[in-house]
């Protein structure tokens, strides 16, 4: 039938569940090994932060509910509380992977879950692989539909609202849900779907961002297991009058829901992050290392920065003085200061004591930033900035960076992201980047993916 026939959102299930019905190509299962790899890595050192590990406890009570597994533990859960946790403390570093146009997170939320699943029912890596690339593609249409651009500034957070989608979409998929079953799961998503930039407004309370993740998670697995027990919600949940467009967009494009993007499967769409903060800094980063050598310049030479992007990196991002991490992590003026004095890709600029770091503040406090036309004009299929630095001379040297390391416009390779996991699991277990590659690369060939797992579990 058509998509008049059907409505949007059931013709959308019906051909994201067809993933399932024939094996992924190699370019497309090479990129999901990439997107696991990744996620591990994130998950994995998320779960030993310290909000990581208030998720643990949290859990505990629940030990033996299910066969999924909460990394960097024994622990085993039900499937929804596992992909709860884990995508809590894969979002919980700021590096885990992003999706430009639909301003979001989907790997936390649509892996966790994937992961949760297959493990908790015995499920095959091929299986696994389909919900994967079926849960991507949800989030990508769906946040392009509603234009994520000016959902963000409605004052919604893109991954807390579009992800669940994503999660669901994989979750129906292993499920083995019909298409009428996912559309109604959707209705589910759509009474649960939030989650506000508030967060970004504040110093403190604002560990809830690392929980948007989860609750994605937690929300895709739930709606879809309810929808498989005939506890449906309305098959229009996407397009309907009070659907997820209607009510947290603008300037949208339903049509979108049931077009692929001309350049391909949204898992190719897919910004890897290498540096541990907002993904809208990350282009300021790459033009800060151009315009000080690689960061070789002493930064008390630095008079002033003024920084030239998207709207949202005004409104949202310039709070000077933050007193918890995720605020340091979501502040412009913090990331530069501590990319000066901690190195671009460390965790540690973030953390305790370094938030009052007198070096890191004084930067801070000579950052300023612009709304320009032609970044606002290019997000957020691109996150581009420049920045301008003024030395203690009187000399200025800018850079302008359209597409940052680790987009699909300037790629992070796969020994880049294998290095990534070393620096965030290095010292820990045992666990090796280039094993766990290895392992990946039989992914399609698993009947289970309990071997995959294993080494983080203990």
């Amino acid at each position: 039938m058509s998509v008049a026939e059907n409505g949007r959102s059931l013709a959308l299930a019906e051909e994201l569940l067809a993933v399932g019905d024939a094996p992924l190509g190699e370019r497309d299962l090479k990129q999901i090994r990439n997107l696991i790899l990744d996620h591990l890595g994130c998950c994995y050192a998320g779960s030993l932060l310290a909000w990581g590990r208030r998720m643990h406890e949290w859990a505990a009570p629940h030990a033996g509910s299910g066969n999924a597994p909460l990394l960097a533990s024994q622990t085993r859960l039900a499937p929804g509380l596992a992909a709860f946790v884990n995508a809590t403390a894969a979002h919980g570093l700021e590096l885990d992977d992003t999706h430009d146009e639909s301003v979001s997170h989907p790997g936390a939320a649509v892996i966790a879950s994937s992961l949760a699943i297959a493990a908790h029912h015995g499920l095959s890596g091929e299986r696994l692989a389909a919900a994967i690339y079926a849960g991507y593609e949800a989030v990508g249409r769906v946040g392009a539909a509603t234009n994520a651009a000016e959902t963000i500034e409605l004052g919604f957070h893109p991954t807390s609202l579009f992800v669940g989608f994503g999660a669901a979409a994989a979750a129906a998929l292993l499920l083995n849900l019909s298409p009428r079953e996912l559309a109604r799961g959707w209705g589910l998503v759509l009474s649960m779907a939030g989650g506000s930039m508030q967060f970004s407004q504040e110093p403190e309370g604002t560990t809830v961002k690392r929980l948007h993740g989860g609750y994605a998670a937690l929300h895709g697995v739930m709606a879809a297991e309810h929808a498989g027990l005939g506890i449906a919600g309305p098959e229009q949940a996407l397009e309907g009058r009070y659907g997820l467009i209607s009510n947290f967009g603008a300037d949208s494009d339903p049509e979108r829901l049931n077009h692929a993007h001309p350049d391909g499967p949204e898992i190719h769409r897919i910004s890897y992050k290498p540096y541990p903060c907002c993904r809208l800094f990350h282009s300021t980063l790459d033009a800060l290392a151009e315009v000080t050598d690689e960061f070789s310049m002493n930064p008390e030479e630095i008079e002033s920065i003024v920084v030239g992007g998207p709207d949202i990196m005004v409104t949202q991002h310039m709070l000077r003085r933050p007193t918890s991490e995720m605020a340091a992590q979501y502040s412009l003026p913090f990331t530069l200061g501590a990319a000066l004095y901690y190195g671009p890709s460390s965790v540690a600029g973030f953390m305790g004591e370094a938030l009052e770091d007198r070096r890191t503040l004084a930067i801070a406090d000579r950052v300023d930033a612009v709304a320009d036309p032609d970044m606002q004009a290019a997000f957020p299929a691109h996150f581009g900035s420049w920045l301008e630095l003024k030395d203690r001379n009187g000399d200025t040297r800018r850079s302008d960076v359209l597409d940052s390391l680790g987009t699909p416009a300037n790629p992070m390779g796969r020994a880049e992201l294998v290095a990534k996991f070393d620096s965030l699991t290095a010292g820990d277990n045992g666990l090796d980047g280039a094993e766990i590659a290895a392992m990946l690369e039989e992914l399609h060939q698993m009947r289970l993916i309990d071997a995959l797992l294993t080494p983080f579990c203990k």
